[in-house]
């Protein structure tokens, strides 16, 4: 996932007089044209994911692999055009001779663990996915980075709020149900508002009275940190999968000290409380974290979403038998909704099949949602839209 990169952007100006390519230029038949100013380049190419990937067996495990194109030169200039994109939001990179590099025409980026890509939309119609990812003429909500303390892990800790538009209106007394969203390896707080397009998401659905007015919570869920890098004390780390490496050992996990988030979201917000106004769900590993919390808290979440999740039946005795008593609590309270949704070509694919083997044989109730794809951000925005509409009904 990590890409050395190597920002060219003085580079260029210095040896082009300080002139970029127009790029990337979205047509008006859908296709997108990259392009870079690289005259001393041998070989350039685009790799991003618009690109079909190519199939990988990892270890047994199903993953799929960027895939790169050649872009042609002339006086120059070096471009390549897209077969026709459908409504996505869009990630890519440029290789010069190898080296991985931003595209310095285009200014719009994100960071997805250590790595930074450029990004576009495209959209064709009103309502396609292309336009709930982007900034509309919509009222917003607010966005804020909130910091709390937690007890449990012993840490002042941020993670970052949502709250749905007119929440701060004078006057306006209104209670709100809560929407906890979890992000996986590598990520923090910043990993669902950015890559995850969440709050565009929602201000989007929520014009269209598609999803109830929310407070939306997305917490770091990395337990022995404090914040994403370089918003804490630690400085400016670099990170990696394992956000927490070379840090001291946490003192619980997430789903133990998810207390002290509600504790503070509760106390600190108008919220409407009780399974009926709380649900939770996440990514890979923020998945197993919301598989793992609402087993630990029956009767707290209503509705309750894998995305890819890192969640699976113990294989060890006592383990799963004390597996099947907290699934059976949790069931017994009867949430209103247990989706589970995973893209076909998914390394944590087995693991969901073995999920939903051992709900069936206990007549466990729960929704499921394939996708083709495996594990990436384009998958788990969907899985979002789709819950978020789910929820609170």
């Amino acid at each position: 996932m990590a890409f050395a990169l190597t920002i060219s952007a003085f580079a260029q100006q210095s040896l082009m007089g300080g002139q970029t390519a127009k790029s990337p230029e979205i047509n008006p038949d859908g296709t997108v044209t990259f392009r870079l100013i690289a005259p001393k380049a041998r070989t350039v190419q685009v790799t991003g994911d618009f690109i079909p990937p190519i199939p990988a067996n990892m270890n047994g495990m199903r993953m799929d692999t960027p895939a790169t194109v050649n872009m042609v030169e002339k006086d120059g200039v070096w471009e390549y055009t897209t077969p026709v994109l459908e409504p996505e939001l869009y990630s890519y990179v440029f290789k010069v001779d190898g080296a991985t590099t931003l595209d310095p025409s285009n200014i719009y980026m994100f960071r997805d663990v250590a790595t930074w890509s450029n990004i576009l939309i495209v959209s064709k119609e009103k309502g396609d996915k292309g336009d709930l990812y982007s900034v509309n003429k919509v009222a917003h909500g607010e966005v804020a980075k909130v910091w709390y303390d937690s007890p449990t892990l012993g840490l002042s800790r941020r993670m970052t709020v949502y709250t749905p538009a007119g929440y701060f209106d004078k006057g306006n007394k209104t209670k709100y149900p809560v929407l906890y969203v979890l992000h996986g390896a590598g990520g923090d707080e910043e990993a669902w508002p950015n890559l995850g397009r969440a709050t565009q998401i929602l201000d989007n659905l929520i014009a269209e009275g598609k999803v109830k007015p929310c407070i939306m919570v997305m917490p770091n869920g990395n337990p022995n940190t404090s914040a994403a890098p370089g918003e804490w004390s630690a400085g400016m780390y670099t990170t990696s999968m394992n956000a927490g490496a070379g840090f001291p050992p946490a003192k619980a996990g997430i789903p133990e000290s998810f207390g002290d988030i509600m504790k503070y979201v509760e106390s600190h917000y108008r919220v409407l409380t009780g399974a009926a106004n709380t649900a939770i769900c996440g990514l890979s590993m923020g998945g197993g974290h919301s598989f793992q919390t609402s087993m630990l808290n029956p009767g707290k979440f209503g509705y309750i979403g894998l995305f890819s999740a890192a969640a699976s039946v113990p294989n060890d005795a006592a383990q799963k038998a004390q597996f099947e008593q907290r699934m059976k609590a949790l069931f017994a309270a009867k949430p209103k909704l247990y989706y589970i949704a995973i893209g076909e070509t998914d390394f944590l694919y087995q693991s969901s099949v073995g999920l939903r083997k051992f709900l069936d044989e206990n007549g466990y109730p729960y929704e499921y949602r394939e996708t083709s794809g495996g594990h990436i951000w384009r998958n788990w925005r969907v899985y979002l839209t789709e819950f978020a509409q789910k929820a609170f009904k």
